[in-house]
């Protein structure tokens, strides 16, 4: 495996995400003490830290599905702490895209409604969304699945929709949490060549949380989530 080059976008892009002191308890639990980050406009940026370390309640605040307790989050230019909730989901909605773990497809539509459903939701008419969805499956290796449901694929290729899904409307801010946590190495490989490759074609920032060096060799930049806090990494934000 070969890491991924650093794209001219990450080298020269303007901060699109910045968080400050971030403070987070789940009752008497503290998640995030105090966490600071800042990402640019178009890098792929790789959020590592042990199991319990804040990583991915980080990148929930960033997107705006938790609210921390105190300190703030900056989307550009948009502090999403004054934002109403309908707010931050129609933000979610229109400029964001997200992977999961388990890719979370909707078992009861095709692979190709799966891909198509955040163009559906945004008020697409239907014949596009699904052309428009129908587009990625040659670009993501997927030609003839496109009518197959959730059960009829592959561990990786329904990760692959799932990653279609969060590009198909093309987000300035794809958030992948542990996209390659339930893939064996040779398969999370691929789908992450594909899924940077794809961002970047596309100029789509990404925040990926993971745990494996491996595929944080794919970011342009590396920070660590010890504590709740973030350690910044060589290549950091200057």
């Amino acid at each position: 495996m070969s890491g991924a080059k650093s794209s001219p976008a990450a080298q020269s892009g303007s901060v699109i995400i910045e968080a400050r002191d971030l403070v987070l308890s789940f009752g008497e639990t503290p998640a995030l003490r105090g966490a600071d980050l800042s990402v640019r406009r178009g890098e792929v940026l790789a959020v590592m830290g042990p199991s319990g370390s804040g990583k991915s309640t980080l990148l929930y605040c960033l997107a705006g599905i938790l609210v921390p307790d105190s300190g703030e989050v900056s989307f550009d230019g948009q502090r999403l702490g004054t934002m109403r909730e309908e707010q931050r989901s129609r933000l979610r909605r229109d400029r964001f895209g997200f992977v999961f773990q388990s890719g979370q497809l909707v078992p009861e539509l095709t692979a190709e409604e799966n891909v198509a459903l955040p163009l559906l939701l945004a008020g697409t008419r239907r014949e596009e969304a699904l052309r428009i969805a129908r587009a990625w499956f040659a670009r993501l290796e997927l030609d003839g699945l496109e009518r197959h449901r959730a059960g009829e694929m592959s561990g990786g290729q329904a990760q692959r929709v799932a990653l279609a899904r969060g590009l198909v409307a093309h987000p300035d801010v794809l958030f992948a949490d542990e996209p390659t946590g339930s893939l064996d190495s040779l398969t999370g490989e691929l789908v992450m060549g594909l899924m940077t490759g794809a961002a970047r074609e596309e100029g789509t920032t990404v925040v990926l949380v993971t745990h494996e060096p491996r595929v944080a060799a794919y970011a342009d930049r590396e920070v660590i989530v010890r504590d709740g806090k973030v350690t910044t990494s060589e290549g950091a934000l200057r």
